[in-house]
């Protein structure tokens, strides 16, 4: 049982980082620094440095004011194309580094495929939709959910992983159905 929850812990984490890097990092480290529920291993154990946890307590408030303010969102989502998958790549390696039987460079790249999908989702098909149709002003309150859902889904995947494996499964099953009608509409 150890492995499924280091594991569902760990894409949780990398989700999360899709839509904010910042809050799954400080979450990951004020957790293992403040409580027992998450022993990081090294090198993972530097976000439990109480300067690393205040560099991404400054850095999530700089993402967070850079994703309200029009234009400035857009620009921050292209420098975040990048540091969002790497960031959900440490996520993942660090909380799936509990589990001694998953490979690093694995971890590392299921962390950063796992954000990236998420980010790209976000930067390049949910924000231009609510752009378009909003003119601009749907932004603010979809940023203000995604960091609440980044929050949300970061303390749930630490603390009841086996929620985060539920909704994989779901979230699985609907694009496995999705797909199939998908596939018979245009077959007929």
């Amino acid at each position: 049982m150890d492995l499924l929850s280091g594991i569902f812990t760990a894409f949780g984490l990398s989700a999360s980082a899709g839509l904010n890097a910042y809050i799954p990092l400080l979450i990951v480290g004020l957790v293992a620094r403040y409580t027992n529920l998450l022993n990081l291993s090294q090198p993972w154990d530097t976000l439990s440095n109480p300067w690393i946890i205040l560099m991404l307590c400054v850095l999530v408030i700089v993402e967070m004011l850079a994703d309200k303010v029009p234009a400035v969102n857009h620009i921050n989502d292209v420098i975040q194309t990048f540091i969002r998958p790497t960031a959900g790549a440490i996520a993942f390696a660090a909380s799936a580094n509990v589990v001694t039987d998953v490979s690093p460079v694995l971890a590392l790249a299921a962390g950063l495929l796992v954000a990236g999908t998420v980010h790209i989702a976000k930067a390049g098909a949910l924000r231009p939709a609510v752009t378009a149709t909003t003119g601009g002003a749907g932004n603010v309150p979809v940023s203000i959910a995604e960091d609440i859902i980044s929050t949300v889904l970061s303390i749930v995947a630490i603390i009841l992983p086996i929620i985060i494996g539920t909704l994989i499964i779901v979230l699985g099953a609907f694009i496995i159905y999705w797909l199939y009608r998908r596939a018979n509409r245009v077959t007929t």
